[in-house]
């Protein structure tokens, strides 16, 4: 099997395998399935101060795998015999590293810090996705299960 076959097809089995994998949820108002139907834990406090923050999502390999599928197929077409199978390698090695930055950059969410007094003077602070807005003052809920805890009105 050529160089250019076995690189196909070990990045294509990583993508498909990767692409099922799932970030973790850092919204404020949408539930993974596992999360449904457990009982919460609420907690009562008041918003001291927000701060916007940028959550990036967890690095996978998937942007690099993407890049060096493509950067491979592109390299192949260059030259014959093991000139070809030279550019397969080395544009399966540019596009992982163009396809990893790609996927970094593009991993960035809107978040907010907010930090939150609760009933019992101890302040907490938490980040979460900015899809829901809070104000200085203003009375919370947070809602806990499992380690994960959400800021709602």
């Amino acid at each position: 099997m050529s160089i250019k076959r076995v690189l196909l097809c070990t990045a294509l089995a990583g993508i498909g395998f990767l692409g099922a994998c799932a970030s973790p949820n850092t919204s404020g108002v949408v539930y993974n399935a596992s999360e449904a139907k457990r009982e919460q834990i609420v907690r009562m406090g008041v918003v001291e101060s927000i701060r916007e923050v940028s959550i990036q999502r967890e690095a996978s390999p998937v942007g690099a795998l993407a890049g060096g599928v493509v950067g491979g197929i592109a390299g192949s077409s260059v030259g014959k015999g093991k000139g070809s199978d030279i550019a397969a390698v080395l544009g399966a090695v540019a596009g992982g590293l163009a396809g990893s930055a790609l996927e970094g950059s593009a991993g960035l969410k809107k978040g907010y810090e907010i930090t939150v007094r609760l009933e019992s003077g101890e302040l907490r602070a938490f980040v979460q996705e900015a899809d829901e807005v809070f104000k200085p003052g203003e009375r919370v809920r947070l809602v806990s299960t499992g380690g994960v805890v959400r800021v709602t009105h």
